[in-house]
């Protein structure tokens, strides 16, 4: 099979394609034959060795990826042959080796694909979308509520926008470059805006009465002015810093204005059946049209270019390998 191998940290260059042994499935697994791959921000950062993150950095040489869709062609031991032939998608959890033509994990891991949901689609239902129904779930948007949403041009805040405007809500949804923000009008937020422009505040303080809800994923100084923008009694819940650090408050932030500030950490694993219930309900609400993930695409071959737009924000929406044969 053909895979993206990391022989050493550093740069996207470092992901070079190689020709490895087929898998074999053992007691309880599948092999998928792999259609499409997500690629995560998380990802670029243990392709450069970082520390401190939510998982350490993997033992080299690795096949870096999580998340995988395709066709089961081989089954092990104690599993129901009839698996054969099904279009999955699976989360591999811990375990690396997505970038690749195949894919073994557990039978009880696997989720089946509608005929009429495209394999990318579905990588992004299982991964970034059971994060972003986490979200959703755990801060549920309302009819009431003018929603922020930072970085809506990406995987998890396109469909965070899409879940506040489904919910009535007022949505600003906010990214940063031309490119980027033209095509948040196809979300129909009520408001778009570019952070990366000095009057990006001044524009949802002049077009809002106030923000009541921020789903943050930027931090920084962009999650520190959307915490200002907070009307009184507003909330904020963080499930990332794509800028680098997280959004900066104290306790006279919160007690001034009766502010709420969550972090998700912990509360998604204690929405009902857990992770693997919120990436079963995210798949269903694809596969129904409920929400439609933005997806780019890259051949696997080219890895290395998908990590460098995604690390540079040139890609938009979630990021996905495809196989081609």
């Amino acid at each position: 099979m053909r895979a993206i191998q990391l022989h050493e940290f550093g740069p996207p260059g470092n992901l070079v394609l190689a020709d490895l042994p087929d898998l074999r499935p053992g007691p309880g697994q599948v092999r998928i034959r792999v259609e499409a791959s997500g690629v995560h921000l998380l990802d670029t950062g243990l392709r450069r060795g970082e520390t401190g993150g939510p998982m350490p950095p993997p033992r080299l040489p690795t096949i870096p990826g999580r998340e995988v869709a395709g066709t089961v062609d081989e089954t092990g031991t104690g599993v129901d042959p009839t698996w054969r032939g099904r279009r999955v998608v699976a989360h591999l959890g811990m375990v690396p080796g997505g970038y690749a033509e195949q894919a073994v994990t557990a039978v009880d891991t696997l989720f089946e694909v509608p005929e009429h949901l495209g394999f990318p689609e579905a990588v992004a239902a299982v991964g970034t979308g059971r994060t972003a129904l986490g979200v959703v779930e755990a801060e549920p948007p309302t009819a009431d509520d003018v929603v922020l949403v930072p970085s809506a041009a990406g995987g998890m805040g396109w469909l965070l926008a899409q879940a506040a405007r489904r919910a009535g809500a007022t949505v600003v949804a906010a990214a940063r470059g031309a490119d980027r923000v033209g095509r948040l009008r196809d979300l129909g937020a009520d408001l778009v805006v570019d952070y990366g422009r000095a009057d990006w505040a001044d524009r949802i303080r002049q077009q809002t009465a106030g923000l009541t809800l921020v789903y943050d994923g930027v931090g920084g100084e962009v999650g520190r002015t959307a915490l200002e923008l907070l009307a009184p009694g507003g909330r904020l819940l963080m499930f990332g810093w794509s800028a680098g650090a997280p959004t900066r408050f104290d306790t006279d932030d919160v007690v001034a204005r009766s502010l709420t500030v969550g972090w998700l950490g912990q509360r998604i694993r204690a929405l009902p059946g857990g992770i693997p219930g919120l990436a079963g309900r995210s798949l269903r609400l694809a596969a129904d049209g409920w929400w439609q993930p933005l997806v780019s695409t890259y051949p696997l071959a080219d890895a290395a270019t998908a990590h460098a737009d995604l690390e540079n924000r040139r890609a938009l929406g979630k990021v996905v390998l495809t196989v081609t044969r």
